[in-house]
This record gives C-alpha cells, structure tokens and sequence, in this order.
C-alpha cells in the first residue's frame, strides 16, 4: 500500500500536465478556426460590397442634376439645361418638370424606359427650347394625363406626336390636358408653313385625343381657327384661345361640343358674331363664353348680336364688352345700344380715310407733271398736230379727186383716152 501511496501523487500530477496540455492544445486550434472564420467573413463582405458597387443604379435613384421626393413622387429637372431627358429617371414619379432646358428636339420613344415610367400622370417641358416633337414621342406612358408644351418656338409638330407613329393601329391617348399656349417659332423656322394648319393636324391624326377635356392655344397669333379639329375632340370641357388674332368665327362650328364648358375669346380681333355662331353657342347646354378686350365694330351688321347679348346668359362679363368702331360710338356699352343707334353710315375709319387722302395726293401730283411736260413741249406738240392736219387734208382730197371722176361718165372716158 505504501508504495501504491508513493505513486499515487506522482501520477496525479502526470495526468494534471497531460490535461494541461491538452487544454493548450484545444485552445490553439479554436483561436486558429476563429481567425479563420473571421477572415473569410472579412473576405466575403468585401466581395459582396464590391458586387454591389459594380451593379447598376437601384431603379428608385434620382439622376444627378434633378431633385426628386418619393413621398410626392415629384421629380423636377428645372433650369439645368438638359439636351434630352435624363435616362434614369425613377420608376415612381408621376409628376415630371422638365421646364427651362435646352431639349430642342423631342424624338420618338423619349420617355421609353425599362421598367417604363407607368404611373407618370403629369408631364411639363414648357420654355425648353423645344423646335421638333417627332412622332411617337409620348408613347410608353399609360398614364399620362396632362402635357404641357407651353412656351416652345416649335417649328416641327408632327401629325402622330400624341397617336404614335401610326395612329390607324395604336391607342388612343390617355391626355386630359393638353397645354400649347405660345409656341409661335420665327417665321423662317415654318418655311411658308402656318402654325394653324400644324396645330390642326396634330389635333386630328387618328382620333388620339378624342379623350381630351382641356386644350389651351393661347398667344400663338392664329388668324383662323380650322373646323376639323374641334369636330374631333367630342369630349372637350375648356378650350382657352385669348390672345390671339381670330378675326370671325364664321368658319368653326361648336356643334360638336356638347359638354363644353368654358370658352375663352378675349383679346382677340373679333368684329361681330354672326348668327350661325350666336345659334350654336346658344345650343351648348353648360358653356360659358369670355368675349372681353375685342375691337367690337358697332354698325347695322351688330344688331342681331345686341340683341343676343341682352337675352343670354351665356357671356361672362357682357357688361363690359364696348364699341371699338366707328369713331362716334367709341366706348359705348353693347348692352345700352339701341337699333336706331347701329346704322352703316358710310363712315371710314381715320386709318382708311389717310389712305385715301394720299391716293388722291399721289394721283393729283401724277396729273400736274402731266400737264407740265405737255406746257414745256407746247411747240413740238403745235407742229405735229399741223403735220398731221396737212396729212389728212391730202389724204382727203385724194379721195375727193376720185369720188367726182368715178362719179361723172364724161371724166371716166376722157381719163381712159387719155390713157390711151
């Protein structure tokens, strides 16, 4: 037993060093798969981040020089001089201000995007500088409710610019509002071109915008408004045209608009309404019409539209509206005129009474030098009447010479012997 008690502390203290070191051991392995593990971690969050830096822009990113707001989806690109829309534009706007840039040219497919811009509803690229909006240029956006093309010179208007390239076979527009007050481009931009018959086609093609209840062609200086195009726009509400230079309304015809509501004609250079006119606007059941700051010529052609004017209700502030012309009935009220007051007096505006006076001045100052250059040729024109007196006169007696020897047998038979 003593001796199993002297080996006993020996052999406690062996298997004590033996656990000790391999408890060294197992901690070193440990710490090892530790570091390890840490270093591939390391390694595949570095990869990971550079993956994602080599990936393309999340599709929700606002382009460089625009502001953008998701909560409002608003994406405004004002005043930064663009020459084309930026390419990516975030997938949620709905409203989209492109205005005070330098686009120039819109082409087809402009706002053609991957995923496409499906909720864009309001579209503003006014005072861009805009001169062509090619065909198809608005395709791809579904949603589209109002555009405004306000304050461009554009020079290029292409028929299909809201119907797409062919408007037999595509959709019909989803616009509301279509806005494209002042657009007029300078006159050599149109190559003998006029603006009305550009807008016109534009409004026509296919029956794109047959959906239309606002248009606005404000400050454009049409003279005439086509008849086509209204005819086509069954749905329209408001159609603004003040400031412009529509001198009758003679040839556009209001028939078809029969939930027009609002019909802005002021500032224009409208003389009188006819009676095919009066009747129309009189048959559309809501429409309003502003007729203010037009040269009214007060004169017997008036008197069916005064007294339209005194029963209706259609015209807003038909209070104000005053004569123009002719000089006598200069600001009087339309409202306060009598028949007995409108008469056609042969009475010339001063414009067209100074033309006359000046013809007459040009006319009479032909007729004195006229007159001058016959004084100072009195003597040549004396001589050759002489000449000509003298001339006839010979002339004259010829003939009588033969006259008396035709006439007398005796003459005729010595005028033959003697011949003989």
């Amino acid at each position: 037993m003593p001796g199993g008690c002297s080996r006993g502390p020996a052999a406690r203290d062996g298997r004590l060093r033996l656990a000790g070191l391999a408890l060294v051991l197992l901690g070193w392995v440990s710490s090892s798969s530790l570091t390890s593990s840490a270093s591939s971690f390391t390694s595949s969050a570095s990869s990971l981040a550079s993956a994602v830096s080599a990936q393309p822009p999340l599709p929700d990113q606002c382009p460089p020089p625009c502001e953008c707001s998701e909560a409002a989806r608003t994406v405004k690109c004002v005043n930064r001089d663009l020459t084309e829309v930026p390419a990516d534009l975030p997938p949620y706007v709905r409203n989209l201000f492109l205005t005070g840039n330098q686009l120039a040219v819109l082409p087809a497919g402009a706002f053609a995007r991957r995923p496409p811009l499906a909720e864009l509803a309001a579209l503003n690229l006014s005072g861009s500088l805009l001169k062509e909006v090619r065909a198809g240029a608005f395709e791809h956006l579904p949603s589209l409710r109002q555009l405004d093309l306000s304050h461009n010179p554009l020079a290029h208007l292409s028929p299909f610019a809201f119907s797409g390239s062919n408007a037999s076979v595509s959709a019909p527009s989803p616009l509301l509002e279509l806005m494209l007050n002042h657009i007029v481009p300078p006159d050599e931009d149109l190559k003998n071109r006029s603006l009305e018959g550009m807008v016109a086609a534009a409004l026509r093609a296919g029956h794109a915008l047959r959906g239309l209840r606002r248009l606005e062609l404000a400050s454009n200086s049409f003279l005439y408004l086509p008849r086509d195009p209204l005819a086509r726009l069954p749905g329209l509400r408001h159609l603004d045209l003040h400031n412009n230079s529509l001198v009758s309304l003679t040839h556009v015809s209001f028939r078809n608009l029969t939930h027009l509501e609002s019909l802005h004609l002021e500032d224009n250079a409208l003389k009188v309404l006819h009676n095919s006119t009066l009747a129309e606007l009189q048959g559309l059941p809501h429409v309003r019409v502003f007729l203010d700051n037009n040269p009214w010529v007060c004169d017997c052609h008036m008197a069916d539209m005064v007294a339209w004017l005194k029963e209706t209700e259609v015209v807003q502030g038909k209070a104000r509206l005053t004569c123009a012309f002719p000089e006598k009935m200069r600001n009087r009220v339309l409202l306060e005129l009598n028949s007995s007051d409108l008469d056609c007096d042969p009475i010339l505006p001063p414009s067209l009474q100074t033309s006359y006076v000046f013809l007459g001045i040009v006319l009479a100052l032909i007729g004195a030098i006229f007159l001058l250059v016959l004084y100072l040729n009195r003597k040549g024109i004396k001589k050759w009447m002489h000449n000509i007196r003298d001339a006839c006169r010979d002339h004259m007696e010829g003939y009588h010479y033969r006259y008396e020897i035709n006439a007398d047998p005796r003459l005729t038979n010595l005028s033959s012997n003697s011949d003989v």
